[in-house]
């Protein structure tokens, strides 16, 4: 073997630094930086040279062969590298130490690109070394498989909580939702693609410690969503193919507000309605949908996503600052192309939800903004899953699109002389009520009807 000069180390790529100090021995070499890793090398290259004279004729032709240079970055990326170069991210979403990690994550990729006969003369080498080495690769690809877990490290417990995805990609398991807390669980980017996880989503899976400048610990693996398992959930059918049913659970609102009232009994909602509220200019729309949202907020099991398009600024700034912050915030001045991606973003993420068996919400202020076709698509989004999860839409509108199994009308002459409650009942009504309150309920329901329809004549 030939002596190893400092410089020609230096000029090398570190993948070819890994295979050189995997052939001499070197122990922990992946955790080195490089300066380090050639001052170790150097060290060793004794070592090498005693291994190398007491290999076969056939071994040392090989190892005397001048070794091809491969760029990493010319390289296209293997299946799976760009999941495992983004799993070594637990720490804050930027830092000098999170760009090392991707570095290092991704240099390690390059390194296990080398060629099928130097893989075979390592693999003898380690042989007879250590009998665990088929056991610790073993251990490795089922980590590249599952998550972000390193040869040896054994999950510290099994975490199960809620879902919140970030907008880089990235996510966390909110082991007490909605509040972060200390106990919170990183997910990367690469678990997010590959199962497809939105916000809302409920998951189990086991975990690992936080490594060296990494402040929370990461999910090794995703084991259920929403209580199914993981590759089951990958598997199962697309979401308009499976069968639904009417709305059969009614949403409680438990409001003193007297409009509020009025709908949960008198226009009752239910997990999968398709709810749309009407009315004139300056009728209170807004503002009921934004009561509406806030006493259903302290639903747990119901995710819950609001989509502006076509709002005010000001109203804008007024939803920010409560309690269910708008995933998407466009004014009027938007484009009608702008505001449909926006819903149908927010109605995709909803519909993985529902697939899974979740429950989902998601609340459109307002549909006039659209292109008439694409807001009835919009509405058309919300179903209740049999025995499965649900999808609920409430927007706001100027009329009824047709297909809604709620119309809430609001009357713009109760909302300007500020009297309640501000419902139009002639013109408002569910379909199939007693699914939701009963026979009696919907009795009643009909008989109130009745009498508005006689004072307004």
């Amino acid at each position: 073997m030939a002596v190893l000069e400092r410089s020609e180390l230096e000029a090398s790529p570190l993948a070819d630094l890994h295979a050189i100090a995997d052939q001499v021995g070197l122990d922990g070499f992946r955790r080195l930086r490089k300066a380090d890793l050639i001052d170790a090398i150097l060290g060793e290259s004794g070592a090498a040279v005693a291994d190398a004279d007491g290999g076969s004729d056939r071994d040392r032709s090989d190892s005397e062969r001048p070794r091809r240079r491969r760029s990493v970055r010319a390289r296209r990326p293997r299946d799976g590298a760009e999941d495992d170069a983004s799993e070594d991210t637990g720490t804050e979403t930027s830092g000098s130490s999170r760009g090392r990690e991707r570095s290092d994550a991704s240099d390690d990729d390059a390194s296990e690109g080398a060629d099928t006969a130097t893989k075979a003369r390592r693999s003898r080498r380690r042989g007879s070394r250590s009998p665990s080495s088929g056991a610790d690769a073993s251990t490795h690809a089922d980590t590249r498989a599952g998550g972000s877990e390193e040869p040896g490290e054994t999950p510290a417990r099994i975490a199960a909580g809620v879902v919140e995805v970030l907008g880089n990609g990235s996510a966390f398991l909110r082991v007490d939702p909605p509040e972060p807390s200390d106990e919170d669980v990183y997910i990367s980017a690469a678990q997010v693609r590959r199962c497809e996880l939105v916000s809302g989503d409920r998951v189990t899976g086991p975990v690992r410690t936080p490594r060296r400048s990494e402040r929370y610990p990461s999910l090794v693996r995703i084991d259920t969503i929403n209580g199914e398992s993981a590759d089951a959930v990958s598997d199962g059918a697309r979401y308009d193919e499976l069968p639904v049913d009417w709305p059969r659970e009614r949403l409680a609102l438990g409001s003193d507000d007297r409009t509020l009232e009025a709908i949960e009994w008198l226009t009752p909602i239910g997990l999968g309605s398709r709810v749309i509220i009407v009315g004139a200019r300056h009728a209170g729309k807004t503002e009921t949908l934004r009561r509406l949202l806030d006493s259903l907020h302290g639903h747990a099991d119901l995710g819950m996503t609001l989509v502006l398009a076509g709002a005010r600024p000001e109203e804008i700034s007024q939803w920010r600052e409560g309690p269910l912050a708008p995933a998407a915030a466009l004014t009027f001045a938007a484009s009608a192309d702008s505001q449909e991606q926006a819903v149908e973003r927010a109605l995709d993420a909803a519909k993985r939800v529902a697939a899974r068996g979740g429950h989902a919400l998601v609340a459109i202020d307002n549909l006039d903004g659209l292109q008439p076709a694409a807001a009835r698509k919009a509405l058309a989004a919300a179903r209740n899953i049999r025995e499965g999860g649900s999808l609920t839409v409430i927007a706001t509108a100027s009329e009824p699109l047709g297909g809604e199994t709620t119309v809430i009308a609001l009357d713009a002459t109760l909302t300007s002389t500020g009297r309640q409650p501000l419902l139009d009942l002639v013109n408002s009504g569910t379909l199939r009520p007693e699914l939701l309150v009963g026979e009696d309920g919907a009795e009643a329901i009909t008989k109130a009807r009745a009498s508005a329809l006689e004072a307004a004549v």
